[in-house]
C-alpha cells in the first residue's frame, strides 16, 4: 500500500465517500505553472514575515516550489508528524472537516484555482491546502491545536441556516473558478450568499466554531500587533493577501474571544486580522470558548441551542447514554431541579439512535421521543402514552450531530447526495477544455528548457512571439521571462 492508500484505509466508511484519488495527470501543464508561480512568488515575500517555521515546514511535509505536491510524497513527511492527507474536492460540509481534523487528517482539496484567480480564491485548492495548512504542522503544539479546533467544531452545534450559508459559499466557490461562468451567474451565486447570511436567525455555536479557525488557523497573525508574523493557511497560500496583510490598511487587533463574534467575508480580503502573543494564547482562546459550549455546559443551555437549531443533534445523560434526535420542544418549572436544569422533559423527533461513548445500542429507531429530567414524581406527570421514553436525574451535555456519525451515515447516507455531486468536476472540466493543445505544449517546452537546464533561444523567440499575439496567457510570458533572464545574465 503507498502512504496515502494507509492514511484512507484508517479512515470510517462514512468519511472515505468523501475521499477522492489525486489524479496527478490530469493537472494541465498550466497548471503547474501556476502552482510555480505562486510557490516562489510566496515563498520570496514570506522569507521574513511567516513564522520561522514556515520555510522549513514546507520540506518537512513533502512540498516543493517547482511542481504541485503529489499526496504519497506528502504523507512519506507527513507519517513523521503524526498526521496524514487525503485529496477531497472542494469544500466539505463542516461536520466532516472538523471530524477528519480530530483524527489528525489534512483534507487536501485536488483542484488548483486558475490561473486568472492566482493572486486569492475563494474555493479550497491544492495550493492552499497544501502550502497553506501542511507547512506549520511541523510545530508539534499548533498541530495540536489544529486537533484540538476540530474536536471543538465538531462537537459544536449547527443550525439549519449553518447548512444554507455552506451550500451558497460552495455554489459560489465553483462558478469563480469554473472559467465558462457569466456575470450573470457569478451575481446570482454572490445573492444567494448574501441572501443565505440574511436569513439566519441567531449566531449558532457551529458560526461561531467557523469564525475562531478562520481568525486563527486560516487568517492568523503572530507576535505583536506591531510587528505580527504570518502563520494562517489563508495569508500563507495567497499572494495578494500575503502582500496586504502586514500593510497599514489591516487593523491588527490582539487575540481574543471577541473574535468569535467578529463576522468575515470570504469572498474579499480582510480588512483586519487578530494577533496571537504565541501558539499557547491559541489554546487559551480555545478554551474560553470551549467553556460556553453546550456539550460542555449542557443542562437548559443545551437544549435551548438544539431546540434553535432545528437540526440533529444528541443528549448526554446522567448514565453516559446518549440520545441522537431533534429537540422540538421542552417542558419546564419555574426553578432548577439540578444544577443548570428547569426542564422536565425534552421531546425529540426521530429517527433516535441510542448509544454510549459514541458507538451505537442497534440500528436508529423510528418514532420519536421523551426524556424526563429529575426524580420519579415529577417524571409521571410527564409520561408520554407511546414513543421512547428515558430518564436521567440531569443533562450533562447537549452536542452537534449524532453522537455516532458512522452508524447513523450508515443508516441514511447523510452526505450521499453531497459527495457524489459533480459541480466541482465540471468546472475542474471547463477549465482544461479552456487551455488549447497548442498553448499546453508551449508550457510544456518551456519547463523541460527549464528542467534541463539547456534554453534554446530560437525556441524561445519563437514562443516570445506566440505570447505576443496572445497577451492574456501573461504566465506563460513569465515562464518565458523566467528562463531569458539567466540566459542574458
Amino acid at each position: 500500500m503507498t502512504p496515502t492508500d494507509r492514511a484512507i484505509a484508517k479512515l470510517p466508511a462514512h468519511l472515505r465517500r468523501f475521499v477522492v484519488a489525486q489524479d496527478y495527470e490530469a493537472y494541465t501543464p498550466r497548471d503547474q505553472a501556476v502552482w510555480r508561480h505562486i510557490l516562489h512568488r510566496l515563498t520570496d515575500h514570506l522569507r521574513d514575515k511567516a513564522h520561522p517555521v514556515y520555510l522549513e515546514g514546507l520540506a518537512a511535509t513533502g512540498i516543493g516550489v517547482e511542481r504541485i505536491p503529489s499526496l504519497d510524497e506528502m504523507n512519506e513527511k507527513l507519517e513523521a508528524l503524526g498526521w496524514c492527507a487525503v485529496a477531497v474536492r472542494g469544500f466539505l460540509p463542516p461536520a466532516v472537516f472538523t471530524e477528519l481534523q480530530t483524527l489528525r487528517v489534512l483534507a487536501i482539496a485536488e483542484d488548483i484555482r486558475d490561473h486568472r484567480h492566482i493572486a486569492y480564491t475563494p474555493a479550497p485548492d491544492i495550493v492552499h491546502e497544501s502550502a497553506g495548512h501542511a507547512p506549520i504542522l511541523a510545530n508539534a503544539r499548533y498541530a495540536e491545536y489544529v486537533q484540538r479546533c476540530g474536536q471543538v467544531g465538531f462537537k459544536a452545534i449547527a443550525s439549519l441556516e449553518d447548512q444554507e450559508v455552506f451550500e451558497a459559499i460552495r455554489n459560489l466557490s465553483v462558478v469563480k473558478e469554473d472559467p465558462t461562468a457569466t456575470p450573470t451567474q457569478v451575481r446570482d451565486a454572490e445573492a444567494r450568499l448574501s441572501a443565505a447570511g440574511l436569513a439566519k436567525r441567531f449566531t449558532s455555536e457551529n458560526t461561531k466554531a467557523s469564525r475562531l479557525y478562520w481568525w486563527t488557523a486560516e487568517y492568523g497573525l503572530i507576535g505583536t500587533p506591531a510587528a505580527p508574523k504570518i502563520y494562517g493557511a489563508g495569508l500563507l497560500s495567497s499572494i495578494g493577501e500575503a502582500e496586504h496583510c502586514l500593510t497599514a490598511a489591516v487593523k491588527k487587533l490582539p487575540l481574543s474571544l471577541a473574535c468569535v463574534d467578529t463576522e468575515y467575508d470570504i469572498t474579499t480580503m480582510q480588512p483586519q486580522l487578530f494577533v496571537a502573543r504565541d501558539f499557547d494564547h491559541l489554546f487559551e482562546v480555545l478554551d474560553a470558548f470551549e467553556a460556553t459550549l453546550a456539550w460542555k455546559r449542557g443542562g437548559d443551555f443545551g437544549l435551548e441551542q438544539a431546540l434553535a437549531a432545528r437540526t440533529v443533534n444528541h443528549l448526554v445523560l446522567s448514565d453516559g447514554t446518549e440520545i441522537t434526535g431533534i429537540v422540538t420542544k421542552v417542558e419546564k418549572l419555574d426553578r432548577e431541579h439540578a444544577p443548570g436544569l428547569a426542564t422536565l422533559a425534552a421531546h425529540l423527533r426521530g429517527p433516535i439512535l441510542v448509544s454510549k461513548q459514541g458507538k451505537a445500542i442497534g440500528a436508529p429507531m423510528e418514532g420519536d421521543a421523551v426524556v424526563l429530567f429529575g426524580d420519579a414524581a415529577l417524571h409521571e406527570a410527564h409520561r408520554p402514552a407511546n414513543g421512547l421514553v428515558f430518564t436521567s436525574a440531569a443533562l450533562p451535555s447537549v452536542a452537534g450531530g449524532p453522537a455516532d456519525p458512522e452508524a447513523w451515515d450508515a443508516a441514511f447516507g447523510a452526505f450521499n447526495a453531497f459527495a457524489t455531486g459533480d459541480a466541482e468536476a465540471c468546472a475542474r472540466a471547463a477549465k482544461a477544455e479552456a487551455l488549447s493543445p497548442e498553448m499546453a505544449a508551449h508550457y510544456v517546452a518551456l519547463r523541460r528548457m527549464r528542467e534541463s537546464g539547456h534554453s534554446d533561444p530560437r525556441a524561445l523567440d519563437t514562443l516570445s512571439s506566440v505570447v505576443a499575439a496572445h497577451p492574456e496567457e501573461w504566465l506563460l510570458q513569465e515562464e518565458l521571462d523566467a528562463l531569458r533572464t539567466p540566459v542574458h545574465a
